[in-house]
């Protein structure tokens, strides 16, 4: 199996109307967060059909589909990698970290980078998250906080609030929704007490985003709340 062969197969089913549209939702523009991005406009369903057809497809070529200056084929090749994580979980995950300056959208980050890089790290020390989460890239910093994704949904609130005290005073929108999205799964999936205490040491100065996401889950009242507690 040649990665060449996916190629073919995805742009078989390039809807170039639809890409038009995803381009824009992607923010591919001049100075936007995934400018000169390209899109093949293919959905989603059919992509993870074929990274299912292909899943055997040996690590070289997957590396060539991740390395695509097309977002549907590099997302194919993060696909084959969480499609073969379980079975070779170290090579997985140092490829993934290897290649991932490639993995540089928000979807391809959040379809990975719990079910890798957090399944990986989950018993492990959290030095490279916090790397990650220092980076001055963007993406590394959407994968960091991403990760904690996969603790959380393992019963663990510590590791995410470790990395989004990191990440707190990020600029940038992308990373707002991040942290309050994963604060909020906190709140549902581990403790909505926990989430809590991290609110009220945190609420009055996190970017309005993040607190907004963080607070998606609680009554009207709670809402208000917190909301009347943010200073900036």
């Amino acid at each position: 199996m040649k990665a060449v062969q996916i190629e073919e197969e995805l742009k078989k089913l390039a809807d170039p109307s639809r890409a038009k549209v995803v381009a824009g939702y992607f923010k591919t523009g001049k100075g936007e967060y995934g400018e000169g991005d390209v899109f093949l406009g293919v959905m989603m369903g059919d992509i993870r059909i074929v990274s299912k057809k292909y899943k055997n497809l040996p690590y070289s070529e997957t590396v060539k589909l991740i390395r695509s200056p097309l977002h549907e084929i590099r997302m194919c090749g993060v696909l084959l990698l969480v499609l073969r994580y379980k079975e070779d979980s170290e090579k997985v995950f140092n490829l993934y970290i290897k290649e991932r300056k490639h993995i540089n959208n928000w979807d391809l980050i959040d379809s990975s980078a719990d079910k890798i890089v957090g399944a990986y790290l989950f018993d492990k020390d959290l030095s490279l998250l916090k790397k990650l989460a220092y980076s001055k890239s963007l993406w590394d910093r959407r994968i960091a906080i991403i990760a904690t994704f996969y603790f959380i949904k393992n019963g663990s609130a510590k590791e995410n609030f470790e990395i989004a005290e990191i990440l707190i005073n990020d600029k940038q929108d992308l990373i707002h929704k991040a942290v309050g999205w994963m604060l909020r799964e906190v709140g549902k999936k581990v403790s909505q007490k926990k989430e809590e205490e991290f609110l009220k040491k945190h609420a009055h100065y996190m970017p309005r985003t993040m607190l907004r996401y963080s607070l998606e889950h609680f009554n009207d009242d709670k809402k208000r709340y917190y909301m009347s507690i943010y200073k900036k």
